[in-house]
């Protein structure tokens, strides 16, 4: 007879499988690539509060101790977050920190549109993310002209670039491979899951900007450089800059007379912000008042649909206003 105790004694004499690693994120759109790479293996924790503003925030204690027990953490990158960059060297100094936006292949564009820095270039119309060297990286010639912006310096703004996600999601599944081999196929079979979600999207989103074509824009902050970039769109100015800081009142006057000057279809005023100054320069003008956009997507729900459903939110909502029935 088979003894009673062997079952307990294989299980207690078996290896341990390894757990995935603790993941932390910091905005919305990492937070949806990482939970889509990982599935059910777990749940990728998130800095941003619902709503919350990446470029303006102060982490809370709960938060600070989540950076501390991660052994990952995926962030856009300092130029997004320094508040996180000063975070991780505190508290997370022997966690792997992966900056996205330094992964190669990540399209990088400047705020004064000059230096276009893709590393290790790719091609926005390969498939699934494969990295290739391009020299002809090619954008709408009106495209991201967010004219009348004097800042300069890295847009950190790259996820609205649905390439660079695909660029991300592969970034992700390699880190979590690394950290966690033995799960590697299930990350692999993900990232390209993931892929295709961001695909499909992406089409979704040109499809439903077809009809807006190069009219002009104006946007809250200058945040859509590359969205404006991969669709085609025109977006002829922003009220604050690309940190979002409140506008003072010599760039509030001059934006009215912009508005004429463009020939800006719409005016889209941004979730989290006051959308008092939206309402103030497009009163009184024949520019309509769109919707507010999101391009952090921290008013929507957490999770693996939250990029897609940026991706789809952004360009349905400019699509609704500039195509409405006045437009």
């Amino acid at each position: 007879m088979r003894p009673l105790f062997l079952p307990v004694f294989l299980a207690l004499a078996a290896p341990a499988a390894a757990e995935p690693p603790r993941v932390v994120t910091d905005i919305p759109p990492v937070q949806s690539l990482v939970a889509e790479v990982m599935g059910d293996l777990g749940s990728p924790g998130i800095l941003l509060d619902q709503g919350g503003d990446p470029h303006h925030f102060q982490l809370k204690p709960s938060q600070a101790r989540a950076i501390s027990e991660a052994g990952l953490v995926f962030w856009v990158g300092p130029q997004l977050t320094p508040w996180l960059d000063q975070a991780l060297r505190k508290l997370g100094p022997d966690a792997q920190a992966v900056a996205l936006i330094e992964a190669p292949g990540t399209y990088r564009r400047s705020y004064d549109g000059e230096d276009h820095d893709h590393d290790d270039q790719h091609d926005h119309d390969h498939d699934h993310g494969a990295v290739a060297p391009d020299d002809d990286h090619d954008h709408d010639a009106h495209a991201g002209e967010e004219a009348h912006h004097h800042h300069e310096g890295t847009d950190p703004h790259a996820w609205l670039d649905p390439e660079n996600a695909r660029v991300w999601v592969l970034r992700i599944s390699g880190a979590l491979a690394e950290a966690d081999p033995e799960n590697s196929a299930i990350y692999e079979a993900n990232a390209h899951a993931a892929l295709d979600r961001i695909a499909a999207a992406e089409s979704e989103a040109r499809q439903l900007l077809a009809p807006v074509g190069d009219r002009p824009v104006m946007v809250f902050h200058d945040a859509y450089g590359y969205f404006a970039e991969h669709f085609g769109l025109s977006v002829a100015g922003s009220i604050a800059m690309g940190d979002a800081a409140e506008p003072g009142a010599a760039r509030l006057a001059g934006l009215r007379d912009e508005l004429h000057h463009e020939g800006v279809a719409c005016l889209f005023p941004e979730a989290q912000h006051d959308p008092a100054y939206a309402k103030a320069i497009a009163e009184g003008t024949d520019v309509r008042l769109g919707a507010p956009l999101d391009p952090s997507g921290s008013t929507l729900a957490y999770g693996p649909d939250l990029y897609p459903a940026l991706l789809t939110g952004l360009a349905r909502t400019i699509a609704d206003c500039v195509t409405g029935p006045e437009g």
